[in-house]
This record gives structure tokens, C-alpha cells and sequence, in this order.
């Protein structure tokens, strides 16, 4: 699955083509990798950097959704490693 759809399908992104230009500038890592490319393929297992406005998040792709579901069923398709809130960075 691409990437900016699994962000779009997982409501860390509002819209696709927000996904798209989180993606563009280099704010999202893949497995440790830095992502530049919309179309980069995500599967289960793989590990996602993402810079939120609450701080960095961490999570690990444990399904693929087959849609855009409720936030609930989204929350399903994945599990956070680690989060980094903004206040504990700026400290």
C-alpha cells in the first residue's frame, strides 16, 4: 500500500494530498529510512517515524485497513512504540 494512503486511512493525515506533502518534505521515516517518494510501499511490520503538532510518534504497522474507517478502527491497524511530545523536547 502506498504511503500517503495508509496515512490518510490510519487519520494521521486529514487529507491524501496533506499525506502526500508531509511526505514531499521529508518529515516521515520508513524502517529508519527517510521517505521522499508518495508511492513508497508500507506492509505489516514496518516501523513509521511521523512528526505530529502534539510531538514525534512511533508506530508499527500491524495490519493494513481496507478503508477510512471511525479513529477506533483505525487505531486497530496499528500500536505506538514511543511518543515524543513537543513540551518534552523543548525542555
Amino acid at each position: 500500500m502506498r504511503i500517503d494512503r495508509l496515512l490518510w486511512m490510519l487519520r494521521m493525515a486529514k487529507t491524501r494530498s496533506q499525506a502526500q506533502a508531509l511526505v514531499a518534505k521529508g518529515h516521515v521515516r520508513l524502517n529508519g529510512r527517510r521517505v521522499l517518494r508518495a508511492a513508497c510501499g508500507v506492509g505489516t511490520g514496518d516501523v513509521l517515524v511521523l512528526p505530529m503538532a502534539s510531538g514525534v510518534r512511533v508506530i508499527a504497522i500491524d495490519a493494513l485497513p481496507a478503508r477510512r474507517g471511525p479513529a477506533d478502527e483505525a487505531r486497530r491497524h496499528y500500536h505506538e512504540i514511543e511518543s515524543v511530545s513537543q513540551q518534552a523536547t523543548d525542555a
